[in-house]
Parts: C-alpha cells; structure tokens; sequence
C-alpha cells in the first residue's frame, strides 16, 4: 500500500482511470444491447464525465496539500466550484442531444461515481500514511 500522499494520490488516479474504462466497456455494451447506438454514447460520455471530475478532484487535493492550510481548502473548495460549473454546462449542452439515451446516461455516471468512492475509500483505509510529513 501507499506510504507516501505522492504515491497514493498516484495509485488513487491510476484505479480511478481504471473504473472509468472499466464502465465505458461494460455499461457501452450494455447501454448497446439495451438502447443500441445512443446507450454506448451515453455510457461512454458518462465514464468520460466521471474520468475527468475525479482526475481533477485528485489533482486539486494533491496540489492543494502542498499549500498552507487556507490554500488547500481554496482549492478544493476552487475545484469543486468548477466540476459543479462544468457539469451543469454539460447537462445544459447534451440536455437536447438526440444521441444520449438519457437512463443510460444516468446509470454510467452513477456506477462511476460509487466506484469511485469505493476506491477512494479502500485507498484511504488501507494506505500507511503517516500523521505528519516532512
């Protein structure tokens, strides 16, 4: 397990890029046998959404436990802000998309998310991270 933040913010990224392709191929294949080419769209947009908002969720903890205590919630908090802009950009542009399939959608991004957050949870209860660091 990870000894480092440096390590286990690394491994965090690595097993979440994992899960998004990980959804992409099976909710892509089951969104095209369910609602045929708008199902693979939709999951494939889903495990992308998710690919990137936990990317920048890791990158800004990361970057943000280098910084003085208000720094670090700045940019968590700053990185928050703009996943919650970004997605409400992205429901508002593929809102009318004929090419989405709208359950498929949903179910790709929800799968991503808890898988997520059970690998972000299986990596901070297993990690052996000191309490402080030089």
């Amino acid at each position: 397990m990870p000894t480092t933040s440096a390590a286990l913010f690394s491994k965090a990224l690595k097993l979440s890029l994992l899960l998004a392709a990980a959804v992409a191929v099976a909710g892509g294949g089951i969104g095209f046998l369910i609602y045929g080419t708008p199902g693979l769209y939709s999951a494939l947009i889903g495990a992308a959404v998710a690919a990137v908002f936990g990317a920048m969720t890791i990158l800004s903890i990361s970057i943000g436990a280098k910084l003085p205590l208000g720094g670090f919630y700045g940019m968590v908090l700053g990185g928050w802000l703009i996943k919650l802009l970004l997605f409400a950009v992205l429901m508002g542009l593929l809102q009318s998309a004929t090419f989405i399939s709208g359950p498929m959608f949903f179910f790709a991004v929800v799968a991503s998310v808890l898988g997520g957050l059970a690998v972000d949870s299986y990596l901070v209860l297993s990690a052996k991270l000191p309490a402080v660091e030089n």
